[in-house]
């Protein structure tokens, strides 16, 4: 594969294709600004043409032993793993998150599709015991279906895999609408695929208005699963289009993790894994840290040493060696950053460093540390989605605690503690579908990974995560 940027096809029926239109998006590199490459833009026609596919490849994908399902996706998981240093190089230049960054998150995804892999032999039905000894009764798990997953752009690869996996294990196919400004690196990820021998129209990915593309996908009759990652205001007018058509919905939103910082926490290790935490990927991560509670007996250490920690990253183009935070993905996060420290400014916050724009080419953003911010500051109510970590202390820990589950997200979100009893209280009562006490986040694949409240429902880590693409059949056979 080579090490340049590519251009981005269709891929229908396990071939590359250019759209009937021949219309094309422009893909731009986030750290100089400048256009790298080309997205094939699909029509009508070429979402026709792509259902159907899905459709015959749900037909034949069904059918093959779960063994087999398994063989393939381990072989394609091998294959993203070989080709992991180029597609790093090929996601930071449309992504602009570090290189090593980039390559964790290939090489994390192979360990998806190789966990999933297992699973697909996993799928078990049960033997009911029958009121008439004249009959057995079974329950089977069938695929749903044909399956439309769309994708967000801060994680390309990741956010693919986790629907990807669960799908094909469970034996549905696949057709995904990933993102147009990062196109490149799902297309090699669904390259390995092919190259591994799935059966033709078990996968497909589409691009386009990404508006014009759900309404059309969700609509159609060939359609049984519907799995988004992004926003919460978009997921909802997606879920809503799903329940008009009786689709079944995965929903993985949009967060505002809290960090609860236990008068007894170590701070070291608090700052050292909530700001490794909260930079990685220039803060556009949906379980990025963002609303950091500190009891006021250590807020003074722990602002100091994370301040430090910011002061310390090296920002620059992710291509570059040392290069610890990339710039921004586009320049509507650098206008909606921007936003965010106007108002807490505004409202009394500190900024006690960052706090600007840094450069004129590219999307740069200063690591910034806000302290003492109040409550009616956005940043304390709205996902920041960006390189900005927001302090404020508490005195107790039910404070912190009724803070955390203030307001309507409940994804992620951490603590720091020394004691048991506070370690059992935060566990019980945080409002979050996924809780790291003493250590950074840790979605491996074998965990339920999604939300509650605002954040969306259903999971997409973990057994649980096939479930939403398997259908309970009740089977009773009577012996005559």
């Amino acid at each position: 594969m080579s090490t340049t940027y590519p251009d981005t096809l269709l891929l229908i029926d396990n071939e590359w294709v250019e759209p009937v239109a021949r219309q094309f998006i422009d893909v731009v590199n986030p750290a100089t600004g400048q256009v790298i490459g080309k997205v094939a833009k699909a029509g009508r026609e070429d979402l026709d043409r792509a259902l159907a596919a899905a459709e015959r490849g749900f037909a034949a994908w069904r059918k093959v032993p779960a063994h087999e399902r398994a063989a393939i996706m381990r072989r394609a998981a091998g294959l993203l793993r070989e080709r992991a240093d180029d597609i790093a190089r090929v996601l930071t230049q449309e992504q602009g998150k570090p290189l090593a960054e980039a390559r964790v998150e290939t090489l994390a995804g192979a360990d998806i599709i190789e966990w999933f892999a297992d699973e697909a032999r996993r799928v078990y039905g049960r033997i009911v015991p029958s009121r008439n000894l004249q009959a057995q009764q079974l329950v089977i798990k069938e695929p749903v279906g044909p399956v439309a997953a769309f994708t967000p752009w801060n994680f390309p690869i990741n956010q693919i895999v986790r629907k990807l996996g669960a799908a094909l294990a469970s034996g549905c196919s696949f057709l995904v609408k990933a993102p147009e400004e990062t196109p490149a690196s799902p297309a090699a990820l669904l390259r390995c695929f092919v190259d591994a021998g799935i059966p033709t129209g078990t996968i497909g990915l589409v691009f386009g208005v990404p508006a014009e593309i759900s309404s059309y996908l969700i609509a159609s009759p060939v359609i049984r699963k519907v799995t988004f990652t992004g926003s919460t205001a978009v997921g909802k007018e997606l879920a809503a289009l799903a329940g008009r058509h009786m689709k079944r919905v995965t929903m993985e939103l949009g967060g505002h993790a809290p960090v609860i910082v236990c008068e007894d926490a170590d701070v070291a290790l608090a700052v050292k894994a909530s700001g490794a935490a909260k930079f990685r990927n220039a803060g556009q991560v949906c379980i990025s840290p963002t609303r950091f509670l500190v009891h006021h007996s250590v807020k003074a250490a722990f602002v100091e040493a994370l301040v430090k920690h910011a002061q310390g990253l090296k920002l620059g183009n992710g291509l570059e060696a040392g290069t610890t935070l990339g710039p921004l993905a586009n320049t509507r996060r650098v206008g909606a950053i921007d936003q965010v420290i106007a108002d807490a400014r505004a409202k009394g916050a500190a900024v006690l460093t960052g706090g600007e724009r840094v450069g004129s080419a590219g999307n740069f953003y200063a690591p910034t540390v806000l302290a003492d911010v109040p409550l009616e500051a956005s940043v304390f109510n709205d996902e920041p989605f960006g390189p900005v970590a927001a302090v404020r202390g508490f005195d107790t820990l039910e404070e912190a605690i009724a803070e955390a589950n203030r307001l309507p997200y409940g994804l992620a979100g951490y603590a720091f503690t020394r004691s048991i009893r506070h370690a059992h209280v935060l566990a019980q009562s945080v409002e979050v579908g996924m809780l790291w006490i003493n250590q950074p986040a840790a979605p491996t694949p074998e965990m339920p990974f999604g939300g509650v409240k605002d954040s969306g429902y259903g999971s997409e880590g973990g057994p649980e995560a096939l479930e939403a693409y398997l259908v309970p059949k009740a089977v009773s056979i009577m012996a005559v």
